[in-house]
């Protein structure tokens, strides 16, 4: 879905602007609120931490009717206002996913608490004793789009990594975020910590972000997580360090010893499983030596109701298919498509990856380990696969609970973003009373 589908399908959701300079002063109550919620958190004990988390996956539990009830209403009003597909089963919460949401929680409350830990110690020929230990950033600011369960995710992570939480939610999912936001801020004030220590920015002002963008002064950092064209402006208008979030533009490359079976399970679920999620596979590359590999995966996708867009072997082998573009190779879909590619080797494959992927995810699928070698040291990406599907990418499944978002850049987090990628460190020096001469 395009940034401007969304924009006009958002339009069309009851307005709530506030004058400017009342939108300004709640953005600043906002903010003077998570700095002071942040000192405390960063001298939070990792008992009281994990007690509000666990009382937050059981708020959430306790009031997943009115969750459900919330969703329900953005939900008509996305439907009233056109949207479709992948924009709609991420807006969507059912008993399950609010479930999932609870369990995310308590994934997290169960991870050791990264605050404080030493990663390095040494001493000096001078006698100092030096050791680098972790720390909160502060208060993170996170920009999102649709999907309602980042709101739990992105506050339960920001707490075990003793952070303030200033969210910004998608405006087709206000009512569901709130909702969550209710519990969440429920299970904090339980445990006695404060309840600013996760907020939502209650108004679906866009001018709202803008401001968000420029409070440096309060921020520490802003993780975006969204379409391309969120991330740009972002980018371009922030006045603060930012973890980018981009586009999942995501391959599955089938090499010539691949095991067929293995080929067909991957490549369908890579695709199919949630079309929606970033970790999607968009592109299907596949070596030539392995064209027969080919056919029953493309059937099976058929089956599954997905678009085929190939090259002229692609069209040969499967009259469904219509031509792929140039365009195409550089689409993340976020739907039932799939661009389909022909390659000589995992050399061309590489090639290709490192020219149109968004240096999310990437799989290889072989049994030959020097292919899947090369295939690991050559591509740019934050994470890589060989033989499994690239729906793998998820902070849930690398162990770590929940993710604010798999980070496309190199500074200062790679990959699924977790608790411990949302600390940063210091340097503690005890001397006996040295002095440089």
């Amino acid at each position: 879905m395009s940034v401007t589908k969304l924009k006009t399908a958002t339009d069309k959701v009851p307005d709530d602007r506030q004058p400017p300079e009342t939108l300004a002063a709640t953005m600043r109550a906002i903010g003077v609120g998570a700095k002071s919620a942040s000192a405390v958190l960063a001298l939070a004990a990792p008992a009281t931490k994990t007690a509000a988390l666990k009382a937050m996956a059981n708020a959430i539990r306790a009031q997943a009717k009115n969750i459900c009830d919330a969703n329900a209403q953005d939900l008509a009003d996305g439907t009233k206002a056109g949207l479709k597909g992948a924009f709609v089963d991420r807006l969507a919460l059912d008993d399950a996913r609010i479930e999932a949401m609870a369990r995310g929680i308590e994934e997290v409350a169960a991870q050791p608490d990264p605050v404080g830990t030493v990663l390095a110690e040494w001493d000096r020929p001078n006698g100092l004793k030096i050791a680098r230990v972790r720390v909160p950033l502060g208060v993170i600011g996170i920009v999102y789009e649709s999907r309602p369960n980042v709101t739990a995710d992105a506050g339960a992570l920001c707490l075990r990594s003793g952070n303030a939480a200033i969210l910004r939610c998608g405006s087709e999912s206000l009512r569901s975020s709130l909702a969550i936001l209710s519990a969440l801020q429920a299970g904090l004030e339980s445990a006695g910590l404060p309840k600013e220590s996760i907020q939502l920015v209650p108004v679906r002002d866009r001018e709202a972000v803008g401001i968000l963008l420029a409070m440096d002064d309060v921020i520490d950092v802003i993780v975006p997580r969204g379409g391309r064209g969120l991330i740009e402006r972002v980018v371009a208008e922030s006045r603060i360090p930012v973890i980018k979030h981009l586009d999942g533009i995501c391959h599955t490359y089938i090499d010539a010893a691949a095991d067929p079976e293995k080929a067909l399970a991957i490549a369908v679920n890579a695709k199919m499983r949630r079309t929606g999620v970033c970790g999607a596979t968009e592109t299907l590359l596949v070596d030539r030596p392995a064209l027969a590999m080919l056919p029953p995966i493309l059937a099976a996708l058929h089956d599954k109701g997905c678009e085929i867009r190939g090259d002229a072997i692609v069209q040969g082998l499967d009259p469904r298919a219509i031509a792929a573009t140039d365009t195409d190779w550089d689409t993340e879909y976020l739907d039932a498509i799939l661009s389909v590619k022909i390659v000589d080797g995992v050399g061309e494959a590489i090639a290709h990856i490192n020219r149109h992927g968004s240096h999310h995810t990437e799989a290889i699928v072989t049994e030959d380990e020097s292919a899947a070698a090369r295939f690991l040291n050559e591509i740019d990406a934050g994470i890589l696969l060989v033989n499994a599907s690239t729906q793998f990418a998820d902070g849930g499944e690398f162990g770590m609970g929940a993710e604010i978002g798999i980070s496309t850049g190199k500074l200062h987090a790679r990959g699924p973003v977790g608790a411990e990628q949302l600390t940063s460190y210091k340097y503690l020096v005890r001397g006996t009373g040295q002095i440089r001469p």
